[in-house]
């Protein structure tokens, strides 16, 4: 059993920053990849970012490329997003997941575990 949880959200002007982890349990060992989704009110749940649990190769959304950035802090073992440059549209509960195979990794169905979410409102 994997649990993931979300921290770092809040409310942020637009234009600010804002930086987003995600703490895994210690059960990680059959973990090979790490996720951030987001979902608006009203709207799906999208693709935010994507990374491998060994680090290294990492994926990103077209509409958060150059803002945001997935890594690893092997230290506290945690899976961070931070996010530059935010706007309005960014609003969203962000949401951490974990996969266990290294399929594609924007499709939500490929990721078996899920954190509760965190909320990001940026005010404009």
């Amino acid at each position: 059993q994997v649990q993931l949880v979300e921290s770092g959200g809040g409310l942020v002007q637009a234009g600010g920053s804002l930086r987003l982890s995600c703490a895994a349990s210690h059960r990680t060992g059959s973990i090979l990849r790490m996720g951030w989704f987001r979902q608006a009110p009203g709207k799906e749940r999208e693709f935010v970012a994507a990374i491998r649990w060994s680090g290294g190769s990492t994926y990103s959304a077209d509409s958060v490329k150059g803002r945001f950035t997935i890594s690893r802090d092997y230290a506290k073992n945690t899976v961070n997003l931070q996010m530059n440059s935010l706007n309005p549209e960014d609003t969203a509960v962000y949401y951490c997941a974990a996969a266990r195979s290294l399929g594609l990794a924007d499709p939500e169905g490929n990721y078996d575990y899920w954190g509760q979410g965190t909320q990001v409102t940026v005010s404009s």
